[in-house]
This record gives C-alpha cells, sequence and structure tokens, in this order.
C-alpha cells in the first residue's frame, strides 16, 4: 500500500499476484517428442513419417538430452524458457510488419448515432484510453482473470509509450514509462500534444480533445494531395526492416528537427490516426484497419495506408466513425490489446448508459481513477496540438516513394474477406454439449478439405498467461480423429456417423487446448532447444563441424512450421472483428469472434479464393446444423424439416457431392511434400492470440 497526502490508503491491484505466479514449465523432453509425433503424424504419409520417428529417435540419442540440460540451466534464472528467445523471434523478422505482423481488431460502433463521428468518436476513444493509462500507471487496474485464476500481467508495461525501434542488427523494443502525451497524423501530417498531467491524472476533456481534432484536421487540409504523398514520413515504418533501420539513422542525423520529432513520435502514449475514408463494407473496414486503402490520384497515392505510424500501437477512426486497433505485436498478445480496447468500449457504453440512467457510475470499477492531490495544485499542462516538421533530404524523399510503391504492392498482392455469420453462434453450439472454439475449428478443416482436397497445417494460439511472462502455445489442430473427421464428411456416409466423429475431433482438440494452456504443447519447447543449440553453434556455418540435429531438418520440423491455416479466437462483445495476415505465401490468416448468436470471421490470404473459402465455410455451418437438428429431431420423434431448408446450395457443392474427392487426398499430399523438397519454408514469429 502507499500512502498519499490526504493519509487515505490506496491498495496496488494491478499486479498483486505477479510474485505468485507460477513458471512456465519446461517439459520433460519425452513428453515433448511424444506431442511433436503426435502432431505430425496426420500431416505425412506412413514414409515420411517413419523417416521423422527416426530423426526424434537420434535426437534422443544424441543432442537432445544435452540441449535440455543446457535450456533447463539456461532458465534458472529466468522467468521464462521462452520468453527472451520469442521476442528475439519477432526482432529479428526483416519483411515489412504489414500484412505480416500487426494484427488488427474492429470496435462495435457507439451505440449512440450522434457520436459515430470521426472527431467525437475519437475524442471518446483517447479519452478512455487515457483514464485506462491511468489507472494502469497508479496500478489501479483490476489484474486479468481466467476462471478465478490470476493471469500474468507484464505485458501491459509494453502497451503504452512503446514503440518498435529498427537497426542493422534487427529491431530493438524501448518504451518510455513517464510518457504523458499522444500523436495524431492526419493526411500523412503527424501532430502531438500533452494530455497527462504530472501524476498520470488526464489532463484534457473530451471538449478540448475535439477542439484539438478540428484544428488537426483543418491545417492537415490545407496541404495538397502531391505534396502529402511526398511528405508521407510514415510509409518509412512499412518498409523492411534494414531497409528502414538505414533510413531512420539518416532521417535522425541529418537535423536536430528530425531528431527530437521521432523521439516525439517513439515516446507517444499511442498513435491516433484520422482517416478520409467512410468503409461501406466489412471488407472494407477490415482492409483498412490491417493495411490501409490504395488509392492513387494525381499519379501519387492518396490512401490511407500513409497514413500510419506501424512501429506503435495505433487507433484508427475513419469518417463515419468506425474505429480500431492496429497493433505492434512484438510485445503484447491479443488478449493483452483485447482487455485494452474492451475496457476502452465499456466507458463508451457507460456514458451511453447515463444517457438513460444518471446515475450509471462515471467509468467501470476497474478503471476507476485513483485522485492524488499532489496533482491539485500543478499547472495545466499544455494541450495546443502542435505539428511535427520534417527537414527531408533528397535520399529521404527517395526512400519515402520506394516504401510507397513497394506498400502498394503488398496490399495489391492480398486480399480480406469478411464473414459475418448470423445463423447461430456459442449459444447454439453449447446446446449441443460441443465446445464452440474446437467446433470451429474443424469447420475450417473440413472447408479446407472440401475446396482442395488435402489436409494442411493449422495452428492456433493458447495463452499461457496463468504462468509468469507466459505469452503463448501452439495448438496444432490437425489430429487423428479430425483428419477421420473430414474425411468422412465428404461422403455420402449417414449423419450420425459424420457427428458421432465430429465430437469424437473436437473432444480431442479440447484435450488438446487444455494441454498446451498448461505450457505442456511441443512446439515452445522444440523451438527453444534449437535457439539453444544455435547459440551454441554462433555463426558457424560449417554443417561438418557441427551438424544440424536430425529433428529440425527433418520434413516432419518443416511441414509443422509451415502453417497454411492460421487461426486465432479473439474477442468480446467489444469487438466486431479482428484479423491478420497470411503466414505463408499460400496460406490463409483467419481471425475469429465467437459470439452468442453468430460467429465473425475475417481471413486473409495472398489471392487465394479467400471469399470462395468463406462461402465453403459457412455452407458448413448450415449442412452440420442441418444434421444436428435433424438429430435433435429424431430423438424427440418429431417430423423432418424440408430437404430445401436442409441442404446449402450457395457454392454448388454440397456434403454429397464430394464422395470423390477422398481419392485426391494422396496425391495431393505426394506433390506437397515434392514442392516442399523444392522450396525450404520458414515459419514467420507471428502469434495473434
Amino acid at each position: 500500500m502507499v500512502e498519499n497526502s490526504d493519509s487515505t490508503k490506496h491498495i496496488k491491484k494491478t499486479y498483486q499476484y505477479q510474485d505468485k505466479l507460477p513458471k512456465l514449465p519446461i517439459p520433460p523432453l519425452e513428453d515433448t517428442i511424444k506431442r511433436y509425433l503426435s502432431a505430425v503424424k496426420p500431416l505425412q504419409r506412413e514414409k515420411d513419417h517413419l523417416q521423422t520417428i527416426a530423426a526424434t529417435q537420434r535426437f534422443m540419442k544424441e543432442e537432445g538430452p544435452l540441449l535440455q540440460e543446457k535450456l533447463q540451466n539456461y532458465a534458472n534464472d529466468k522467468s521464462s524458457y521462452i520468453e527472451e528467445f520469442w521476442y528475439d523471434s519477432y526482432l529479428s523478422y526483416t519483411d515489412s510488419v504489414v500484412l505480416n505482423l500487426n494484427p488488427f481488431f474492429v470496435l462495435e460502433d457507439d451505440p449512440t448515432p450522434a457520436r459515430n463521428n470521426q472527431v467525437v468518436r475519437a475524442a471518446s476513444l483517447i479519452l478512455s484510453s487515457l483514464k485506462f493509462i491511468h489507472a494502469l500507471r497508479t496500478e489501479n487496474l483490476e489484474p486479468d482473470m481466467f476462471r478465478g485464476t490470476p493471469l500474468c500481467m507484464s505485458q501491459f508495461d509494453r502497451l503504452f509509450g512503446t514503440a518498435r525501434l529498427p537497426s542493422g542488427n534487427g529491431c530493438r523494443m524501448n518504451t518510455d514509462h513517464d510518457s504523458r502525451h499522444i500523436v495524431v497524423l492526419c493526411r500523412g501530417q503527424f501532430y502531438w500534444f500533452d494530455v497527462l498531467k504530472e501524476y498520470n491524472e488526464v489532463g484534457i476533456n473530451e471538449k478540448e480533445l475535439i477542439a484539438n481534432l478540428k484544428a488537426i484536421k483543418l491545417d492537415a487540409s490545407d496541404l495538397p494531395i502531391v505534396e502529402v504523398a511526398k511528405n508521407a514520413v510514415g510509409v518509412l515504418s512499412t518498409e523492411n526492416r534494414k531497409i528502414w533501420a538505414e533510413l531512420r539513422d539518416i532521417l535522425e542525423k541529418s537535423s536536430e528537427n528530425n531528431k527530437d520529432a521521432l523521439r516525439v513520435l517513439d515516446s507517444a502514449l499511442f498513435v491516433v490516426c484520422l482517416d478520409e475514408v467512410s468503409p461501406a463494407s466489412s471488407d472494407e473496414l477490415a482492409t483498412n484497419m490491417l493495411c490501409g486503402t490504395y488509392d492513387i490520384q494525381q499519379g501519387v497515392q492518396c490512401g490511407t495506408c500513409a497514413n500510419r505510424w506501424y512501429d506503435k500501437l495505433q487507433i484508427i477512426v475513419c469518417e463515419n466513425g468506425s474505429a480500431g486497433v492496429n497493433f505492434e505485436h512484438t510485445g503484447v498478445d491479443g488478449h493483452t490489446v483485447l482487455r485494452f480496447v474492451s475496457d476502452i468500449y465499456t466507458d463508451t457504453i457507460l456514458r451511453f448508459a447515463r444517457t438513460i440512467n444518471s446515475h450509471i457510475p462515471a467509468f467501470h470499477s476497474s478503471l476507476t481513477t485513483h485522485h492524488d492531490k499532489r496533482s491539485n495544485g500543478l499547472a495545466s499542462i499544455d494541450t495546443t496540438p502542435k505539428k511535427l516538421e520534417w527537414t527531408l533530404t533528397p535520399e529521404i524523399r527517395i526512400g519515402i516513394r520506394f516504401a510507397e510503391t513497394r506498400l502498394s504492392d503488398l496490399i495489391l498482392q492480398n486480399e480480406v474477406k469478411v464473414l459475418e455469420f448470423d445463423k447461430y453462434g456459442k449459444s447454439f453450439i453449447t446446446h449441443y454439449k460441443m465446445s464452440p472454439d474446437g467446433f470451429v475449428q474443424m469447420a475450417f478443416q473440413a472447408a479446407y478439405y472440401g475446396l482442395y482436397g488435402s489436409i494442411e497445417c493449422t495452428y492456433e494460439p493458447a495463452m499461457t498467461k496463468s504462468f509468469l511472462h507466459g505469452r503463448t502455445e501452439a495448438i496444432r489442430s490437425v489430429t487423428t480423429e479430425s483428419v477421420d473427421f473430414v474425411r468422412l464428411w465428404w461422403t455420402d456416409a449417414p449423419g450420425p456417423e459424420k457427428l458421432k466423429a465430429l465430437r469424437a475431433a473436437i473432444h480431442s482438440h479440447v484435450n488438446l487446448t487444455k494441454m498446451c494452456a498448461k505450457g505442456l504443447g511441443q512446439d515452445r519447447h522444440l523451438y527453444a532447444l534449437q535457439c539453444v543449440w544455435q547459440r551454441e553453434v554462433g555463426d558457424s556455418n560449417d554443417d561438418e563441424k557441427v551438424p544440424v540435429p536430425a529433428i529440425f531438418k527433418d520434413i516432419g520440423w518443416q511441414t509443422l512450421n509451415s502453417t497454411v491455416i492460421s487461426t486465432s479466437n479473439c474477442g468480446n462483445p467489444a469487438l466486431r472483428l479482428f484479423g491478420f495476415g497470411p503466414v505463408v505465401a499460400e496460406g490463409f490468416g483467419i481471425g475469429y469472434i465467437i459470439k452468442d448468436e453468430g460467429i465473425a470471421f475475417c481471413a486473409s490470404s495472398k489471392h487465394r479464393q479467400t471469399r470462395r473459402f468463406l462461402q465453403t465455410l459457412e455452407n458448413y455451418f448450415n449442412d452440420v446444423r442441418v444434421l444436428l437438428q435433424s438429430e435433435r429431431r429424431i430423438a424427440d420423434k418429431s417430423r423432418n424439416l424440408p430437404d430445401e431448408e436442409n441442404i446449402s446450395v450457395h457454392s454448388g457443392y454440397g456434403y454429397f457431392d464430394a464422395g470423390g474427392i477422398d481419392s485426391l487426398f494422396e496425391h495431393r499430399m505426394e506433390e506437397k511434400r515434392e514442392g516442399m523438397k523444392r522450396v525450404g519454408k520458414a515459419l514467420k514469429p507471428v502469434d495473434y492470440s
């Protein structure tokens, strides 16, 4: 407890359980190898799996035990055995963070229609965010809990005032815990102003924020379109990390003005992006939040893709009040950012509630601010917006031009599609005593198999924040049971058999999820062992002196580290959509939110049949509902529904039409193996949870 000047007692809540959290366990090596073999077996032919078994046996006899011992020794004085390795994997990533690393959330609209305009919505979200930051910094924010178990809160230290800084040897993270200002981006131009007082008291009100944002929009509108494009410094943050590091170094050294501007940007609490678009569809909205829009006018890029600073947490607000966040993912997982956005949206709801009942509390109880009398005598802060002026050398101007064209190519090489399925959701699924998440995971596999005739490596993160500095573990959703189910689904087998196989697959997935949440998966442990080996090797590339352990050269390791279907379940009633880019060139990135009466999907790919995949997924959901309702009617001895209400026909293929698809499976698997022999595939350090 801390004692304030008014002699009142304030109990610090936020980190009260940190010293009681257990450390993430390092599983026994034998158990991890068994889980690894179980994860890769359903993705392999028998011949390949026998080779993988041989590689693991050799690993267990040779390098494995020694690497396990070294990992255990390394972890003795660490909060988590995987944290540093996982952190470094993000920071060493060199491609653009756009569409590769940064995920996004889309908030539901403000329930008050009149407040769904840009400046009012932005001001509201800024103010709510400042209340959240005040509660966090005064440690009055309630700690996260899951079914009575406290969760690690360490990631919140890296959420605000944090920037990803590129360098010649990988990136580094920088956090300013004393930051008191925000940066606003409008038409590619940067503005900033103070928002917190000395003791983290909120120093600005909504009316003042609205006035500031209006003034910023007015000032930004004076610059001609061509000049906006030529001065869009923000696009540099979308560059390849090595190129960005060189350009940033030039930018910083070319003038004190630039050095000061970068310091203001890096240390800002967060960035607010005011976009000159009003997305008319869910697809457009999701695309804008993920990578911005592409819009060429007068030969220059005028889309919102140039109105970003991707190295920080960004709150994005469109002209029509649609709002979301795009966040730098290195130091924080989706669950942490979800807590933030759900709490600030709670403030929106309570504001609406107070229009009905003025006695509603001013804010959510977990965000009730603790007022410190020390701040009462402080002079008012300067909340006047100031523009960041850049001194752009010819080299930087060329860098902006090329960064924009590369970003534009990247945007045009990807597509984002949304399915907001509204026929049923969590309530319907749990009524039939099935896990909603397991139900959806099986749907992904069934839809992919029905469209492409193959079973691919599928990934879902499991949160491990019940452990100190926990992040995630990989759920490898393809199991023997799921393969049996999806192959049976696309035959004319009786409905009860299909549902029995579905339930078995879901049961297997639930058990797998529970083990991963306990830190007892295989991916993180094996990755840590690989990192320990790489540290031993150093910069040596001589395989004769330091041979690569057989397990990490084996095709099974390549298969598991080529995630074609990368998925993540992240949401609550505050969110409308959630998404991210594909992990591999031939893959899908699928963010989904399971709501009580619906399921929202955001799928991205490098122009695969994204829309058709979602249509196949929707048809699957309709078809499985038919079987479940039929099962219930039979149990109740009720009549059947007419066939025309039962079978989905939107894609042209119902589950009775693809009986021959199973015969293609082995052929497709053979094609995939041959392709993997020719093309090396690296796992991106992406973990959307």
